[in-house]
C-alpha cells in the first residue's frame, strides 16, 4: 500500500493512560489521573442541566454551523460570530489551520522546543518541514523564531500559556511579535488555557489589526467538557470562511454545542473553576518545595516536575495508583491539578516514591 512517506515514521498522539487502562493492568481499585490536564471538579450545573435537555436531540444531527454556540461566544468576546469557528476540541482545529497552509513538501512552520506535541504530528504528516526553535527557559524564544521566518514560513503556532512547560508570554511580547511578522505568514495563538489567566483579554482586539492572526480555545479546561470535545477559533471573516471548507460537517455533536452554549452563561461555575486551581498550584507548589524539588512555575492547571530518573518515577507512581505524564523535557513530569485530596495524596506518594518520608 502506498502510504505517504511523511506518515510512515509517524507516532500516534498518546494522551495520558485511561484510568481504566491502569485499573485492568494493574487491579487497581483506586486511581488517581493527573496526566491530561483535566478539570478535577468536571463540568459546571448549567452545562449539566443543558447536556440533559440535549439528549432527547440524539437522534438528529447538529447545526452544521453551530450558530446558537457561535452566537453566544461572538456575544461574550464582543466578536462577530462570523469570525469564529467550531472545532472537535482546539486539537482539530489546529490541524485544519495546518491543512489550509501547508500544501506543499517544502513548506515550513515555526513552533518552539518543549511546544505542544500536536504542532510537529499535523506538520509531520502533511509532509511539511518543521523548524523547531530553541527554547528560553522552558518557553517561547520568540526573536529566534522571527529570526528563523524564511520566504518558505507558511505558519507560525505558539502556545500561551504553554503546554506541557506552563510558561507564559506577555501580551506586550507577543504583540510586539505580532508586528514584526509578515503579513504573508499566518500566526496560531493557541490559548487552551488562556482561562486561567487573570489579564484582560487583549488577543481579542489584536484580530483587528492582524490579518494574519488565529486564536484557538477550549472548552476541555476551564470549562470542564473534555469528553465533549468542542473548541472554537477566532480569526478575519476571510480566514474563517477557509476553515470552514475544509471543515466536516457536524463535526461538532449537539450536545456538545448545548453545553457549551450553557457553560458560558455559568460566572459562578468559572469563578469556582479558577478558585480550585489557583488553590492546587499552590497546594502542589508548596509541596515540591517542602520536599526540595524543582519544577518549572506554570500558568496552568498543570506543572512540569523535575525528579531524578523521570521514567522510574513514573512507574512507580502508577504501581501507586497516579497516573502523570512524562513530557520530552528531560527528567520532567507533568502533572495535572487535581482536587485537594487528590493533590494530597499525590505529594504523600510521591515523597514515599522519592524515599524522602522522614
Amino acid at each position: 500500500m502506498n502510504v505517504c512517506e511523511s506518515v510512515l515514521s509517524l507516532k500516534p498522539y498518546q494522551g495520558g493512560k485511561p484510568i481504566s487502562e491502569l485499573q485492568r493492568e494493574l487491579g487497581l481499585e483506586r486511581v488517581v489521573k493527573l496526566a491530561s490536564n483535566e478539570n478535577p471538579i468536571g463540568p459546571g450545573p448549567k452545562a449539566m442541566q443543558a447536556i440533559a435537555e440535549a439528549i432527547d436531540e440524539v437522534g438528529r444531527y447538529p447545526d452544521g454551523n453551530g450558530f446558537e454556540l457561535k452566537k453566544s461566544i461572538g456575544e461574550h468576546l464582543g466578536i462577530d460570530y462570523e469570525s469564529i469557528t467550531l472545532g472537535n476540541g482546539s486539537n482539530e482545529l489546529l490541524e485544519l489551520i495546518a491543512r489550509l497552509y501547508l500544501c506543499n513538501p517544502d513548506d515550513e512552520v515555526i513552533f518552539s522546543q518543549y511546544s505542544f506535541i500536536v504542532y510537529s504530528l499535523v506538520s509531520q504528516a502533511l509532509g511539511a518541514k518543521s523548524v523547531v526553535t530553541p527554547a528560553i527557559n522552558f518557553g517561547h524564544d520568540l526573536k529566534s523564531m522571527l529570526s528563523s521566518i524564511t520566504k518558505k514560513t507558511k505558519l507560525i503556532y505558539i502556545a500561551n500559556p504553554n503546554n506541557p512547560t506552563g510558561t507564559l508570554l506577555s501580551d506586550d511580547e507577543i504583540h510586539d511579535f505580532l508586528s514584526k511578522v509578515p503579513s504573508s505568514v499566518v500566526v496560531v495563538l493557541d490559548q487552551a488555557y488562556f482561562e486561567y489567566l487573570d489579564i484582560d483579554d487583549n488577543a481579542v482586539g489584536w484580530l483587528d489589526e492582524f490579518s494574519n492572526l488565529i486564536i484557538t480555545r477550549t472548552f476541555s479546561k476551564a470549562y470542564g467538557l473534555a469528553g465533549l470535545r468542542v473548541g472554537y477559533s477566532l480569526s478575519s471573516i476571510e480566514i474563517a470562511d477557509y476553515i470552514n471548507r475544509v471543515r466536516q460537517p457536524f463535526n461538532v455533536s449537539h450536545i456538545a454545542q448545548s453545553a457549551a452554549t450553557a457553560a458560558l452563561t455559568d460566572d459562578a461555575f468559572m469563578v469556582r473553576s479558577i478558585l480550585a486551581n489557583n488553590n492546587g498550584l499552590l497546594q502542589l507548589s508548596h509541596g515540591f518545595d517542602r520536599m526540595g524539588l524543582t519544577y518549572i512555575p506554570s500558568f496552568a492547571n498543570f506543572i512540569a516536575l523535575k525528579v531524578d530518573n523521570a521514567s522510574s518515577v513514573y512507574k512507580l507512581l502508577l504501581e501507586r495508583g497516579f497516573i502523570v505524564r512524562p513530557i520530552e523535557v528531560k527528567g520532567y513530569l507533568r502533572v495535572s491539578v487535581g482536587t485537594k485530596n487528590e493533590n494530597d495524596d499525590f505529594l504523600d506518594v510521591l515523597e514515599s516514591v522519592l524515599g524522602l518520608e522522614k
